[in-house]
C-alpha cells in the first residue's frame, strides 16, 4: 500500500521543461517537415503507380541530355548532375552557417548564409532553364501520319518510341510543306527559313538527312504533368528557402540574434534547407534515374 501511494503521488513532469530537452520551435519544424514529407511521398507513390503502369515510359537520357551552350550535343543527365551538385554544396554551406551560430560568430553566420542563398538561386536558374529548354525545344514527333514539330508541356509529349524508317518516310509524304522547311532549317542551322519556306515540298522532302532525324511517337502525356508538377512544388520549397535564408541574413545583420544570446533560429532554418536537398535526392531519383 505505501508503494502506490507513493507512486500516486509522484510528479513524472511538472511543465516548463520539456522531457525531450527540446526547444519546441524545433519540434514544431519536425512536426512541419514530417508532415511535408508525407505529401511528397504521396506525389512521388503517385507518380511511381502511374510510371509502371505504362507500357512505355520517356528514357530520362534522351529527355534529360541538354546543356547550356553545346547546341545538340548529347550529354545525358549532365546539367542535373550539376544541378544537384550547387544544391548538395548548399546544404555544406547551410551546415557551416548553423556551426557559426553554435560558436556565436555573427561574420561566419553571414558569410555562409549568403552562399546558400546565391546556391539556391542558381539552383533556381537552372531548373528554370531545365524548364524553359522542354518547353520551347521542338522535337519532331509522328502525329496523326504527319510529322509535326512540339516540345514537352503537360499536354504535349514528343518521348515516345522511335518510328520506323519506312514509317517516317511515309509521314514525310503527309506533312505540310512548312514544318518541312523548319525541320530543314533546324538540321541545318545556316539556312535561312524564309527562303526555305517558298520552296516546293518534293525539294524540301529531298533536302532532309533522314539518318539524323530520330523521329518519335508522342509519349504519355502524363510524364509532364508529374514533372512539372513535383518539380515545380520543390522548386517552391527551394525559392521559400532561400526567402527564409535572406530573413535570417538580414535578422543576423541587425544583430536580433545576437542580442538574444542565441541563434537557435538559424539552425532550424538549416532543418529546412537540409530537408528541401533530402527531397531533392528523391525526385532525381525517380525522374532522372529510373
Amino acid at each position: 500500500m505505501a508503494n502506490t501511494a507513493t507512486a500516486q503521488q509522484t510528479k513524472w513532469w511538472s511543465g516548463g521543461k520539456s522531457p525531450f530537452n527540446l526547444e519546441y520551435g524545433k519540434v514544431m519544424m519536425w512536426y512541419f517537415l514530417m508532415s511535408d514529407a508525407f505529401t511528397f511521398g504521396a506525389f512521388l507513390i503517385s507518380y511511381g503507380t502511374i510510371r509502371f503502369s505504362q507500357n512505355f515510359w520517356p528514357d530520362p537520357n534522351v529527355v534529360f541530355n541538354a546543356f547550356p551552350g553545346t547546341g545538340h550535343t548529347n550529354l545525358p543527365l549532365a546539367f542535373v548532375s550539376v544541378m544537384t551538385f550547387i544544391l548538395i554544396i548548399s546544404s555544406v554551406t547551410m551546415v557551416l552557417a548553423v556551426h557559426a551560430g553554435h560558436n556565436g560568430d555573427k561574420n561566419g553566420v553571414m558569410k555562409w548564409l549568403a552562399w546558400t542563398i546565391v546556391g539556391g538561386l542558381a539552383f533556381l536558374g537552372c531548373q528554370a532553364w531545365e524548364w524553359h529548354h522542354l518547353i520551347t525545344g521542338e522535337h519532331i514527333t509522328l502525329i496523326d501520319g504527319k510529322l509535326e514539330l512540339i516540345g514537352q508541356t503537360t499536354r504535349h509529349n514528343p518521348w515516345g518510341q522511335l518510328v520506323d524508317h519506312n514509317e517516317m518516310l511515309d509521314a514525310i509524304k503527309n506533312t505540310p510543306a512548312n514544318v518541312l522547311a523548319e525541320i530543314v532549317h533546324e538540321q541545318k542551322h545556316d539556312s535561312n527559313l524564309a527562303e526555305l519556306l517558298k520552296l516546293p515540298k518534293d525539294q524540301l522532302a529531298g533536302m532532309l538527312n533522314t539518318a539524323e532525324m530520330h523521329v518519335r511517337e508522342k509519349g504519355p502525356v502524363a510524364f509532364g504533368g508529374y514533372f512539372f508538377g513535383i518539380t515545380g512544388f520543390h522548386g517552391f520549397h527551394v525559392f521559400s528557402g532561400v526567402i527564409i535564408n535572406i530573413i535570417m541574413l538580414l535578422m543576423t545583420r541587425n544583430n536580433v540574434f545576437q542580442n538574444k544570446g542565441h541563434y537557435l533560429m538559424i539552425e532550424k532554418a538549416g532543418l529546412y534547407w537540409h530537408f528541401v536537398d533530402l527531397v531533392w535526392v528523391f525526385v532525381f531519383l525517380c525522374f532522372y534515374l529510373i
